[in-house]
């Protein structure tokens, strides 16, 4: 069974960073598309940033641009979201999630796996 595991949050003041990580386990092949999602209390689920299995090409939602990284590790089954200057309104539950196959996109109803979330509160 494919498994993803999230981890890295935690309380940060605004301007701070954390990084999170997501590992992967249990797929015969590569996803062609990872991303980390995100979910405030009382609001949809909102996809943050996709990175393509084979190219490595990403793409990242306005709010979030210039401050987050989406990255992954092949050799270690790993999928990372560096997340740097936070503000407030990024405290949220984080999820990274898998697509077996393309297009990237940030619809959540579009992929097939998803960790269990992990979460992430900055304080102003």
């Amino acid at each position: 069974d494919v498994q993803l595991v999230e981890s890295g949050g935690g309380s940060v003041q605004a301007g701070g960073s954390l990084r999170l990580s997501c590992a992967v386990s249990g797929y015969t092949y590569r996803p062609d598309c990872m991303a980390w999602f995100r979910q405030a209390p009382g609001k949809e689920r909102e996809g943050v940033a996709y990175i393509i299995g084979g190219n490595t090409s990403t793409y990242y939602i306005g709010s979030v641009k210039g401050r987050f990284t989406i990255s992954q590790d092949n050799a270690k089954n790993a999928l990372y979201l560096q997340m740097n200057s936070l503000k407030p309104e990024d405290t949220a539950m984080y999820y990274c999630a898998a697509r077996s196959r393309p297009p990237c996109t940030l619809s959540s109803a579009l992929y097939d796996y998803w960790g269990q979330g992990t979460q992430v509160t900055v304080s102003s």
